[in-house]
């Protein structure tokens, strides 16, 4: 599936191609530190398919307990994250975030990641009183 993606203010702009069927939420701490949020939904685009159409993003490196070291990218004005990739020159990918895409509706989650980090109270939210708008 083609996508297209932007940060918040538009100065980033990309678009990829990516298999709905590999979308994954993910309940991770550094996830949760990172979106300001419960989790982080994201999809992988093979770097073949990437292609950045606007804009530099700046990155950020975080360093896994694994010892993994993944770049962070996000816009350097407006803040929004917009991807990760392994941090090399030559990535293998980019794991896209979600709610950047212009096709994030047709994107659900498939799985969910890292649920022993899972925040209970974002598990079902169904529940919560909902307003049209604020």
């Amino acid at each position: 599936m083609k996508v297209q993606g932007s940060c918040h203010c538009r100065r980033i702009t990309y678009e990829g191609e990516v298999d709905p069927a590999r979308v994954t939420l993910c309940n991770c701490t550094d996830c949760q530190m990172l979106t300001g949020s419960a989790f982080r939904v994201s999809v992988r685009a093979p770097a073949a398919t990437f292609r950045l159409l606007t804009g530099t993003p700046t990155g950020y490196v975080k360093i896994a307990d694994s010892g993994e070291r993944r770049r962070h990218s996000f816009c350097p004005d407006c803040g929004t994250p917009v991807y990760a990739t392994a941090d090399t020159s030559d990535p293998p990918g980019y794991s896209l975030r979600v709610g950047c895409l212009a096709q994030k509706a047709d994107l659900p989650p498939r799985q969910r990641l890292w649920c022993i980090s899972a925040l209970e109270w974002a598990q079902d939210v169904s529940d919560i009183p909902g307003l049209d708008r604020q």
